[in-house]
């Protein structure tokens, strides 16, 4: 749906069982800051009797002073962002090494996993067809390949099937391959698609000839991987990348001619904010988007009229939020123009598109936060949230009369407007789930009010949602706010205070954590696993606000909220602190480092994913991917008083001499959006400093970024790794 938010010097150094730093061994203790007892002073007859634990690679120390604002931090390891220096990848290959042989004794376990995962995916299998333009089109897995295939028929499913691309055949080969951005001309005779095989994000857009399955000579690398049809069917738009990844020009490319020759149309040069091009529904209008945090701005042009020039809706003011769907001789807008900071419904005509011509369609409500919306001829659907959960609403355009909501009765759910390109359809297509309800596929006629299950996620297997409770609890914050947690189990669950437990969580960038289902978690929960999503400030589950609440100088509420909300789950003995893990990626990876720096006592493990650790260093180094556009979320450390509070969470600038839980991380070397540097030095700096003898484990995928691995299937050998990890800690690796 349209418009939802969202150096290392030493060459004597050999990377072994440890890591040998001179002539002579000093591999550290198992996680601990102590040195190693030497040879003479081990006792021989525990040499003799004791097999030899595997000791830890330890990075070297290159202190490098980062100076700013009249403060200077050191930096022990900043040499390991060198990411061509060999000896950068030895050690994390190193590193690699050493969690292989910490979790030897898991590797039936893991294997176990991975098959019981694996199992539970029917394997062949296809999506849901939807029609555009004549054609029914879907997407379908052939048994034991990793890659989808993209299909359609013309009129009616019973036509012959017409493989558009079959991304096992493009993938042969490659470590990593993901296909991006499929967009079928309005002729339906050409396939524009993007390809990226290094998982940096960056998309080669190729193009294919349907009729005869040529790929055509054309190709444009360093994209974002979508390419936009003007009505000419020979005109693409499409966005270009950056050194530093971010969509920064939108260019016009004419078939058949080389890209030299492409005309740069837009050039988004203000580095906060980044560029992309759409089509509208209606198919009428070309959109060139520009955001920020805190800003948006719109150029349109005539689909049929792709030589001509882009004229702004609305120019860019900061605090000014907006987006834009177009019907009939109207734009629709949903923004916070007007101090509607859960969002409003506005319109304008095309002819007069600025700001002092929208009007009202619907008005902002303080409890209710509007997320989208779906424009059909006679009906309009609006995607909104109201007390943590998504809500679908219908009217119609003719009828104020004809205002009402899609029931949902689970007490934690998602729900979701689908594809819906046909404007003259009186049927939605909408997506449904629980903690407990397979991803269900429906069709919702509007004008009767009756639904069709058209397809339920089909769990292989002894699977029954009877089996499984779902629940949304509420843990109390110290300034008093309600956190809203979401918890499923196996029913039975007795409150004795001695269930394992995994709390998740994320809470930025206005980004809802939705109670969803995963055949995946089944592998925990039928292990006596509760799980649990913390729906902290910083998301945007209970409003705007809620989002607001949780970013740049009050940022810290996120992690005080998920601290508190282990705690309650602890006060109600859901747990206790022997058996509560904690996981968290991305974002949610440095939610993770800064809450071991805060409450260490309170896991016996923490997953750190892909985390972003080193906030300081990264915001204030704009050639990073991502840091411009970022200030607004955390703030611009070139402002003493944004450095200053950054500082005082950083979870790389914070590790202290200290016990900190088991802890994995993972991270990938071609990471387009936290860079493999900033988990890497962490490790470093925690494992040199950290008090304990608990482990502490770093995985690199030395073929992957940001999303792991590629392939329906290869991806679940990390959640194996991962999932083996809490199961070892808990002495269950017989499981």
């Amino acid at each position: 749906m349209k418009h939802l938010y969202t150096t290392l010097k030493n060459t004597a150094m050999l990377f072994t069982g440890c890591l040998l730093v001179s002539a002579g061994c000093t591999s550290g203790n198992t996680g601990g800051s102590g040195t190693a007892a030497t040879a003479e002073q081990t006792d021989s007859a525990t040499i003799a009797t004791t097999p030899a634990q595997p000791q830890p690679p330890i990075a070297p120390k290159h202190p490098k002073e980062l100076t700013a604002l009249g403060h200077t931090r050191t930096d022990n390891y900043y040499w390991l962002n060198e990411r061509e220096n060999p000896e950068v990848i030895s050690y994390l290959e190193a590193e690699n090494r050493y969690t292989e042989q910490m979790l030897k004794s898991t590797e039936g376990l893991q294997q176990k996993l991975f098959q019981e995962i694996v199992g539970r995916i029917k394997q062949t299998d296809e999506s849901v067809p939807f029609k555009d333009n004549g054609y029914w089109y879907y997407t379908r897995y052939e048994e034991g390949k990793e890659y989808p295939i993209y299909a359609r028929k013309k009129g009616t499913m019973e036509a012959t099937e017409q493989v558009m691309l079959n991304a096992n055949q493009r993938a042969e080969g490659l470590a990593y391959y993901a296909a991006s951005g499929m967009n079928v001309s309005p002729n339906n005779q050409l396939l524009a698609f993007g390809e990226d095989t290094v998982s940096r994000r960056k998309y080669t857009i190729r193009f294919k000839d349907l009729n005869s399955g040529a790929l055509l000579s054309d190709a444009i690398p360093n994209t974002t991987g979508s390419a936009v049809w003007a009505n000419d069917n020979k005109t693409v738009f499409y966005t270009m990348k950056d050194p530093s990844l971010r969509s920064f020009k939108i260019f016009r490319h004419t078939l058949g001619t080389p890209t030299s020759q492409d005309k740069e149309v837009y050039h988004e040069a203000d580095e906060t904010f980044s560029t992309f091009v759409f089509k509208t529904k209606s198919e009428k209008y070309i959109l060139i988007g520009s955001n920020s945090t805190l800003a948006n701005e719109y150029r349109y042009l005539d689909a049929s009229k792709p030589n001509g020039t882009f004229k702004v809706i609305q120019p860019r003011e900061r605090g000014l939020e907006y987006s834009i769907d177009h019907f009939g001789d109207k734009f629709y807008i949903v923004t916070n123009k007007d101090g509607a900071t859960n969002f409003k419904l506005m319109q304008t005509p095309v002819s007069k598109p600025g700001k002092a011509n929208w009007k009202d369609v619907l008005p902002a409500r303080q409890d209710v936060l509007l997320e989208g919306i779906e424009i059909f001829r006679d009906y309009l659907a609006l995607q909104e949230r109201k007390n943590g959960l998504t809500q679908i609403r219908i009217k119609k355009w003719n009828d104020p009369k004809t205002d009402y909501y899609i029931p949902f009765k689970e007490e934690a759910y998602t729900a979701y407007i689908g594809t819906n390109p046909d404007f003259d359809s009186k049927t939605l297509r909408y997506q449904y789930s629980s903690l407990t309800t397979p991803n269900s596929t429906y069709d919702y006629d509007m004008q009767t009010e009756q639904q069709k299950l058209l397809k339920r996620e089909e769990v292989v297997g002894d699977f029954s949602p009877e089996n499984y409770e779902a629940k949304r609890i509420y843990a109390t914050a110290k300034d008093g706010t309600k956190i809203p947690v979401s918890l499923v189990y196996r029913k039975g669950l007795e409150l004795n205070g001695n269930n394992p437990t995994l709390i998740y969580g994320y809470g930025s960038y206005g980004y809802s954590t939705d109670p969803s289902f995963s055949s995946v978690r089944l592998s925990l929960l039928d292990r006596g696993f509760v799980y649990a999503i913390a729906h902290i400030r910083g998301g945007q589950e209970m409003g705007r606000q809620w989002y607001e609440n949780g970013k740049l100088l009050k940022k810290k509420n996120t992690f005080t909220d998920f601290i508190d909300a282990s705690e309650y789950l602890i006060a109600q003995k859901y747990t206790n602190p022997d058996k509560l893990f904690a996981m968290g990626g991305s974002a949610g990876g440095l939610l993770m480092g800064a809450v071991v720096n805060m409450r260490p006592d309170l896991y016996k493990g923490v997953i750190a994913a892909v985390p972003f650790v080193d906030v300081i260093t990264t915001m204030l180094d704009t050639s990073i991917p991502l840091t411009t556009g970022e200030f607004d979320e955390w703030g611009n450390p070139t402002n003493k008083a944004y450095y200053d509070y950054m500082l005082s969470y950083s979870p790389y600038d914070n590790v202290e001499a200290k016990a900190y839980p088991n802890m994995l991380v993972t991270t990938g070397l071609h990471d387009s959006q936290v860079q493999y540097f900033e988990p890497a030095k962490w490790v470093a700096k925690l494992r040199d400093m950290k008090t304990d003898n608990n482990m502490l484990l770093l995985h690199t995928n030395m073929a992957a970024g940001h999303g792991g691995a590629s392939g329906r299937f290869e991806r679940y050998k990390e959640t194996a790794l991962e999932y083996a990890f809490f199961l070892h800690l808990l002495d269950a690796q017989n499981q």
